[in-house]
Order: C-alpha cells, then structure tokens, then sequence
C-alpha cells in the first residue's frame, strides 16, 4: 500500500514540478573582436561560371584562387583543390576511378 501511494504521490508532484519556469538572465552581449580580425578580405570571393552543362564555383582569398567546384549536369559534384598553395589542383570528392561491381551469377 506505502509503494502505491509513494508512486502515486511522484505521479502528480513531478509533472507540477516540471511545469514551473525557470528563472532566465539576458546573456551579456559578446565581446568586441580583437584588431585585426574584422578584415573583410578573409572572406572567401565565390565565382559561379557556366561552362556548357557544367556549373564552376571558383573560391578566392584576396585574390588567390584556392579551390573549384564542378557541378555537371548529371552526375555528382567534384572539387580541385590547391593543397600546398603552388597554383596545383588536386581533385578531391567524388572517386575518379571506376569501380565497376562484380558478382559470380553461375559457376560449374
């Protein structure tokens, strides 16, 4: 009869419990940046550029182009990205070798 009671007696309190607002500060309001890191050059400049079917994205920091995104018109897009910063693009995303799938249909 006490576990009964004890169980009914958690079921009314801790819904009641939970219904009650918490007591909620305003944030203060964040920090200034330090000097220097509102250079708005750091943003990177997008190109989009429409070469046939496909759609170029090129990305640029003050100037210097770092990385290309290829979109074909069917098919999944790829990157080319400049990794040491030389002017060489490597590509990267999707694989660029043909894995084509194999199975055994019937042996004897």
């Amino acid at each position: 009869m006490r576990g009964y009671l004890m169980t009914l007696l958690l079921a009314v309190t801790v819904p009641a419990m939970a219904q009650q607002t918490p007591k909620l500060e305003p944030l203060p309001e964040p920090p200034a940046p330090p000097p220097g890191m509102t250079d708005d050059a750091l943003e990177p400049e997008v190109t989009i550029i429409q070469r046939g079917g496909d759609t170029v994205e090129e990305f640029r920091i003050k100037g210097r182009l770092y990385m290309v995104k290829v979109t074909p018109p069917h098919g999944v897009p790829y990157y080319l990205v400049d990794t040491k910063g030389d002017g060489v693009m490597v590509r990267q995303g999707a694989s660029t070798n043909l894995s084509v799938p194999m199975w055994v249909l019937k042996s004897w």
